[in-house]
């Protein structure tokens, strides 16, 4: 290297390296994007399905047979119906037997899960001393009045330890017009269902196994709950 070349390179500061260096990346960036950019007839990425969109096909059939459904097809029981105002209700990944649940009626009888076999309840564990059971009663009552059939059922059961006076005085004061009253002043269901909270309300399916919970209070006679008890009755 001549004399003169070896003093341009000593001369060449890092600012100018640095300038090099951003030019270049410039350069490339507007080439990957030109690339990669829609042409003018509308085709290229922009118009590619995305994942959502893409459906996987299904696997040819011989003649009589019946295709398998694809994945895609498949319902996705969670993602669709516990969603909106039942987001909090959590399935169960397969309906769970539950232990023997006894308490009594308005008028003393005793009563137990069993005895709801073959119709889909919803079975809500409330007190008068619980704020958020008394604010969604009235919704539990709409229910009730909408779907309540030789199908369904909702089970308001109270733990209050006041007993049922105490509770129907509750559900005459806010003009609870459907549902009828059921008792547990002992709260010994709650030990059995394992409820650490109230209100908390099971969806259980017409062989007496639960489907899923919901622990807090929620809007019963919305659309969304309606969607999601109707989607399990017998």
């Amino acid at each position: 290297m001549s004399k003169d070349s070896t003093t341009a390179v000593k001369r060449t500061s890092p600012a100018s390296y640095l300038w090099i260096a951003a030019i270049a990346a410039v350069i490339g960036f507007a080439a990957v994007y030109w690339t990669m950019a829609p042409s003018d007839n509308g085709e290229g990425i922009a118009n590619s399905p995305t994942a959502a969109e893409a459906k996987p096909m299904a696997a040819p059939t011989k003649t009589g047979e019946t295709a398998a459904p694809t994945p895609n097809a498949m319902p996705n029981e969670g993602g669709k119906l516990n969603s909106g105002h039942m987001a909090a209700f959590i399935f169960k990944p397969e309906p769970e037997t539950l232990g023997d649940v006894s308490f009594k009626d308005g008028t003393g009888q005793s009563v137990t899960l069993a005895d709801f076999k073959g119709k889909t309840i919803l079975l809500n564990l409330w007190a008068t001393w619980c704020a958020p059971c008394r604010e969604e009663m009235p919704a539990l009552d709409r229910l009730q009045n909408q779907l309540g059939s030789d199908k369904f059922e909702v089970v308001a059961l109270s733990v209050d330890r006041g007993g049922a006076e105490k509770s129907q005085q509750f559900l005459d004061k806010i003009n609870v017009q459907s549902l009828t009253l059921y008792v547990d002043e002992k709260a010994g269901s709650s030990s059995v269902l394992k409820v650490i909270g109230m209100p908390t309300t099971l969806l259980i399916d017409a062989d007496g196994r639960e489907i899923g919970r919901l622990v807090g209070p929620a809007e019963w006679d919305s659309a969304d709950a309606v969607r999601l008890i109707k989607a399990h009755l017998p």
